[in-house]
């Protein structure tokens, strides 16, 4: 059961993509986890399956490095239009994103994004621009669905040290049903942020495009910064662009790395 597959990364946030349009390959959770070991396997933070689509030019499921299948992931969808050399509508369980190549990239239309505490989600009904919770020294984040369910906090002078272990106590919470990725950020104008993303299923990662836009749409929404924003992640720069009622507009890098070919029988 041999395929081809192509590394790429968005910031450092790095894929494993499989092309299964022709050749379709049953992905199971402990498959996604072993390709995605990176001392036994092939390594990435996520796996990517390119699918045939009814209702898209591709369809794209996404597993975290722990092999659980997620929603949405902003840097993997700048490297769709890449693998396929052509702008793309790609159906994903968040939604449908149009994305369109640039020079050493893409952009992205990311779509609206959510606040009901249902739409989170969250356990139970509350504000979700200043949320009335907090754990140890964060309090009062924000809330946003991006097609997978982010919390803000605003706090300057976060450590990565810092983000690894409150990440996971956060990300784990009752509060979120579904689990959350856990951003970090840290307004330096009022055109850039600085951001560490725990991100559900994966861990620190140098990068997390649905973090970026989630992080910039709350510090709109609380009248921090105004769009289009720089948000500074420890991989790079991403440019996102929402106006109150509208789409989000993620900007970056996207880079094809190298091809292979793998046994997956062996996973």
């Amino acid at each position: 059961m041999n395929g081809r597959f192509s590394k790429m990364h968005g910031l450092g946030n790095d894929f494993v993509v499989i092309d299964a349009r022709h050749a379709p390959l049953d992905m199971s959770e402990s498959r996604a986890q072993a390709i995605a070991d990176r001392h036994a396997g092939i390594g990435c933070d996520q796996l990517i399956l390119i699918e045939p689509s009814e209702i898209a030019d591709v369809k794209m499921r996404i597993f975290n490095a722990d092999g659980s299948e997620v929603e949405a992931c902003g840097n993997a969808t700048r490297c769709v239009p890449l693998f396929l050399h052509a702008d793309a509508r790609i159906e994903t369980k968040g939604g449908l994103l149009e994305a369109k190549l640039i020079e050493g990239g893409a952009t992205v239309d990311m779509g609206a994004p959510r606040f009901d505490w249902e739409a989170i989600p969250l356990s139970y009904a509350m504000d979700t621009r200043d949320m009335p919770v907090g754990w140890e020294h964060l309090t009062s984040p924000s809330a946003v669905n991006i097609g997978n369910p982010h919390v803000v906090f605003f706090q300057p002078g976060m450590t990565m040290e810092e983000a690894a272990r409150l990440g996971p106590i956060i990300e784990t919470d009752p509060l979120f049903p579904a689990r959350v990725n856990v951003n970090f950020a840290e307004v330096e104008s009022p055109q850039r942020i600085r951001l560490i993303v725990w991100e559900r299923g994966a861990g620190l990662t140098r990068a997390c495009g649905t973090g970026a836009c989630a992080t910039a749409v709350a510090a709109i929404r609380r009248g921090l910064v105004k769009g289009p924003v720089t948000v500074a992640l420890p991989g790079g720069e991403l440019v996102i662009d929402w106006q109150p009622g509208g789409n989000i507009l993620m900007t970056g890098p996207a880079m094809h790395v190298f091809d292979g070919e793998a046994d997956w029988s062996r996973f």
